[in-house]
């Protein structure tokens, strides 16, 4: 790469070129100052780009010793002698592992499978940032493969209980504070594979919603990762992985602790997965797609609210829609998102129920005083 320029057209052309002393290239530089003066001052997506300029700088951008030092200071739960060992077997070491671990994983290659017999064990490497400085490191291993896990809610926790976690975050007991989190607070959850030298991040990087608890005026930092799962209208159509770091204590002025830091698997439905259905998410999302259209934190919230449009027309298509046919074949559908109260008073005025097919004409023929009523999903009664 040079910075002196030559004419592109003829010797006629008129032309500026640089003086001799302030034209130079990267050949003049020395390696050892690229590599300690330069190269390290790059954060992980910069070393990338660097990289792909040249092939000096290829082989330069290489070395292990700048990975690791990125990793150490992007996840500084990376640091412990378990990420370290894992790191250790990978063929280009913490460059390998920064590549699978930073992005976002952005979709699955096949749906879930319940083949997962290589997962024995998980590792979740946590670390939560307050203004770009850590103030929450962690490594938990996790047994996969006890009958007790496979069966029960999935569900992860970084602290104990009764365990808390300082922090800097102060707190002003109103919204404010959770304004503020929103911008200042960021989160990398990353999930290993230690078998197969695996790993990929659930974190939406930033929060996708920050709520203080009406009761316990605890502060509740939403993140989350969401991956397209199953078959379209099926409860598994989209998954999201969702983590919650929850911060409280201190006087108001004070400063507040984190008090948990939890991850879940949740369906469209609203319903947490249990243990083998998690791991058979994890075991293709080790395998899916990763990378960004844009900011992690915009496409992790861009994602985000896509799912809930589609929980909204999940649950809208399976509300049960009662259809109520009089003695004279007249016929009213009642749904329940009309409440409870009438669909009780509907219920006192029904003499017999029965059941049929609506779409058949004898049907509607009933003698008096008998009223019909059913129940279908949503999308059953709009086919009639």
């Amino acid at each position: 790469m040079s910075f002196s320029a030559q004419p592109p057209f003829s010797s006629s052309t008129a032309t500026t070129t640089l003086e001799p002393s302030v034209a130079t290239s990267l050949s003049t530089i020395h390696q050892d100052i690229l590599q300690t003066h330069i190269l390290t001052r790059l954060d992980g997506l910069s070393l990338f780009s660097a990289a792909c300029t040249s092939t000096e700088l290829y082989s330069l951008a290489s070395h292990r010793d700048l990975w690791t030092n990125i990793c150490y200071s992007t996840w500084p739960s990376t640091d412990t002698p378990r990420i370290r060992e894992i790191i250790s077997r990978l063929p280009n070491g913490s460059r390998s592992f920064f590549s699978e671990s930073f992005p976002l994983t952005t979709g699955l290659r096949a749906n879930p499978q319940r083949n997962h017999d290589y997962l024995s064990e998980l590792i979740s490497a946590v670390d939560i940032h307050y203004r770009n400085k850590p103030i929450f490191s962690k490594v938990v291993e996790t047994e996969t493969s006890s009958a007790w896990f496979l069966c029960s809610p999935f569900r992860i926790d970084m602290l104990d209980p009764k365990d808390t976690c300082r922090t800097p975050i102060p707190n002003s007991g109103t919204e404010e504070t959770c304004h503020d989190l929103a911008g200042d607070l960021s989160l990398s959850w990353i999930l290993i594979d230690p078998t197969r030298l695996r790993s990929m991040n659930l974190s939406s990087h930033k929060p996708v919603s920050v709520q203080r608890h009406w009761l316990s005026g605890e502060v509740h930092a939403r993140f989350a990762t969401v991956l397209a799962a199953g078959e379209r209208g099926s409860a598994s159509e989209s998954v999201q992985c969702g983590i919650v770091v929850t911060c409280g204590g201190g006087a108001q002025g004070g400063e507040m602790d984190v008090r948990g830091v939890s991850l879940q698997v949740e369906d469209l439905d609203g319903v947490f997965l249990d243990g083998e259905g998690s791991l058979g998410i994890f075991s293709a999302g080790f395998e899916g797609k990763k990378g960004m259209s844009g900011r992690r934190e915009v496409e992790g919230r861009r994602r985000w609210i896509w799912r809930g449009s589609v929980m909204q027309r999940h649950k809208e298509c399976h509300m049960p829609v009662s259809l109520v046919v009089d003695s004279r074949g007249n016929a009213s559908l009642l749904s329940s998102m009309k409440g409870a109260q009438k669909r009780r008073k509907v219920m006192e005025i029904i003499s017999t129920a029965s059941e049929g097919d609506a779409r058949s004409p004898p049907f509607l023929q009933i003698s008096p005083p008998q009223f019909t009523y059913l129940t279908w999903k949503h999308d059953e009664v709009a086919s009639l």
